[in-house]
């Protein structure tokens, strides 16, 4: 009799694991929409910095190569395809298996190709978390693209886990993603955010606005992305989300907006902070609005919020301070329960 509990205890759970496994394969083929406001047109390219030397690089003297996703204000009425999510050797990027959506199934909304709209936008550079890359913050880039921008996303080559450079896949390198070595790594990423605010104005002429020009990172991007600004004479803000000022900007400020937007309790030691109760590290990225499975979402940073409803929060927060910064007025914070200001920290 024992014998036959155990073996009808292991038929149900074997039925129940089948069950979810079955339930999650449904779930990861649900499309997902990330979908902007507005009209919003999309371009990657490769940009190429010769001035530079890829200290990252497992090959010495190798320039410093960018893989750069441009997400912009486009044309309304505009046609052209449909932006894939993740092209190419990007699919590389999918993780869990059937535990979280197929990026096939992801719809942007952006179009590739379309005529830029008409006007002068002002330039933003979205920097990510360590390990991550550009391409998994679209939800936040177009959206910031449907209020007026120009976003450009850098993924940074070897730092990230995953690029493509002329259609080959490029992991990280030891050197380029080491935790030890973060002082490096944000002096190397904000490079890249002021080179890549240089090639975007250059290749967008008259539609870039060349004095507007400020930064956005996530994590360690958000640090250099203070950075960049701090070294920028012509960065009108910084915005840094679930990130913290460092080293010069951290000991004598940034001197220009900075907007700190956090998934845990902080106190800030410059510009305006804020918490966003629920929030995980990953609240500000596209995995906030992936379908994953229970088991794996716990295991994930991704907080209690509605991820839908961080991001929100996060574009609207972001928004509402780069149009008040580049245009040198005075922001008032949007209004969300979830969302609390922090202590400012006397230098």
């Amino acid at each position: 009799m024992r014998i036959g509990r155990i073996l009808a205890a292991t038929v149900m759970v074997a039925a129940a694991v089948a069950g979810l496994l079955a339930y999650a394969r449904v779930q990861s083929q649900r499309a997902v929409s990330l979908a902007p406001s507005g009209p919003v047109g999309r371009l990657t390219d490769l940009w190429v910095d010769r001035s530079r030397t890829d200290q990252f690089a497992p090959l010495g003297g190798t320039p410093r190569m960018l893989a750069a996703w441009v997400w912009y204000p486009a044309a309304a009425g505009a046609r052209g395809p449909e932006s894939d999510y993740a092209p190419g050797e990007w699919a590389g990027l999918h993780r869990f298996g059937w535990a979280s959506t197929a990026l096939d199934r992801v719809r942007t909304g952006t179009r590739d190709g379309t005529p830029v709209a008409q006007g002068r936008f002002p330039v933003v550079v979205l920097l990510p978390d360590l390990g991550l890359s550009a391409p998994q913050y679209a939800a936040v880039a177009s959206g910031l693209a449907a209020r007026g921008n120009l976003v450009v996303g850098v993924t940074p080559t070897y730092s990230s886990r995953l690029t493509v450079i002329d259609g080959r896949p490029v992991a990280a390198s030891a050197a380029g993603s080491a935790s030890g070595r973060t002082d490096q790594l944000v002096a190397v990423w904000a490079a890249d955010a002021r080179f890549a605010a240089q090639r975007a104005a250059l290749q967008f002429g008259s539609r870039a606005d060349r004095a507007e020009i400020a930064y956005v990172g996530h994590g360690l991007g958000g640090t250099a992305a203070i950075e960049a600004c701090r070294l920028d004479g012509r960065c009108a803000g910084a915005v840094s989300l679930d990130g913290a000022p460092g080293g010069a900007a951290a000991a004598d400020g940034l001197g220009r907006p900075l907007l700190l937007l956090n998934a845990g309790t902080t106190a800030a030691p410059a510009g305006r902070a804020f918490t966003v109760a629920g929030a995980g590290r990953l609240s500000f990225t596209d995995f906030a609005a992936y379908r994953v499975a229970a088991p794996l979402r716990r295991t994930l940073p991704l907080g209690t919020i509605d991820g839908r409803r961080a991001l929100a929060i996060t574009i609207d927060y972001t928004g509402t301070f780069l149009r008040a910064a580049t245009r040198g007025k005075t922001w008032q914070a949007p209004a969300y329960p979830e969302v609390r200001e922090a202590t400012l920290l006397s230098r």
